[in-house]
């Protein structure tokens, strides 16, 4: 059996840190989803068994997938450190992923999207809405997960960089978003792109999704380009701040360039802005993510 499959050495007690880190992660799933049904004032079961709620599910699924994002950055980080140090790890990272994340949701409920009633608006089985709020939440998970793993450790200065560093997320969603705003109305004679939003653009919705998710990769991917310094609490920020704005306005030229490209001779901005085409906005959320994750794997070579 040796000669037919070449293992790792694993320890022997691997198999006790891995019941820790799926217990607690299930427990702080369930805690998620209290959550989410108390902030709305109503059962989480309710919404998607009674009223079917597509729209709604849409939203948890969002925020379940990206606690699982930040818990898997965490998930054997004190192997071989011993079973409290794991649990107590665990734990932190995982309350500290629940409230950054709702905070970035709340964020940019309030400051991206300022113009529209998320929370309304997924009650009322909105799925375009849904889709912007699902992603927006897994874009910030992503960002968060590689500051988790940016840091050293998890003593009070790796919670100070990743908690001051996520206001780096809300800058960045906000930057690029009002970007797309400025393109979204430039393109149809001064339009609202909330707006279109508000209305269940559909298509709209998959390819901002895909501008989201994208830039999430693109900023994740500075971790390779900075060095961590456990007491530089203010150059932390501000070199995640800078690398993130540079490389998130490299994509949006690079993925511009390689619609107009791949995509020649299709006026993809009239078959998503006015016919709704979800289609070709498919293809424009695959070809942003795909750019994104070139770029992110050349990057990662040089840490």
């Amino acid at each position: 059996m040796e000669t037919l499959v070449k293992l790792v050495p694993l320890p022997r007690d691997l198999w006790v840190y891995l019941v820790i880190d799926l217990a607690l992660a299930l427990l702080l799933l369930v805690l998620l989803k209290w959550l989410a049904g108390l902030f709305r004032k109503g059962s989480v079961t309710d919404e998607l068994a009674v009223k079917d709620n597509f729209a709604f599910g849409i939203s948890i699924a969002g925020g379940m997938l990206s606690l699982c994002i930040v818990l898997g950055s965490v998930v054997g980080r004190h192997v071989g450190q011993g079973f409290e140090s794991a649990a107590t790890g665990m734990v932190s990272f995982g309350l500290i992923g629940i409230v950054l994340v709702n905070f970035g949701r709340f964020a940019h409920d309030k400051l991206v999207l300022n113009r529209v009633d998320t929370r309304a608006l997924i009650g009322d089985r909105s799925v375009s809405i849904a889709m912007v709020d699902a992603a927006s939440l897994i874009a910030s998970a992503i960002i968060l997960r590689s500051m988790v793993l940016w840091v050293d450790g998890s003593d009070m200065n790796a919670m100070i960089a990743i908690t001051t560093g996520f206001t780096v997320v809300l800058t960045i969603l906000l930057f690029m978003t009002r970007i797309y705003e400025v393109r979204y109305a430039r393109d149809n004679q001064n339009d609202s792109f909330q707006g279109a939003l508000q209305k269940g653009q559909l298509a709209l919705a998959v390819e901002h999704a895909g501008n989201l998710l994208g830039t999430a990769l693109i900023v994740a991917s500075a971790r390779h380009l900075l060095n961590y310094h456990p007491d530089g609490y203010v150059s932390n920020v501000t070199g995640w701040l800078i690398v993130s704005v540079v490389l998130s306005l490299a994509l949006y030229i690079l993925v511009n360039a390689s619609k107009k490209l791949i995509l020649w001779g299709l006026d993809y901005r009239q078959e998503v802005d006015k016919q709704h085409n979800i289609g070709v906005a498919c293809l424009e959320f695959c070809l942003t993510l795909g750019i994104a994750l070139i770029v992110n794997g050349i990057l990662e070579f040089l840490s």
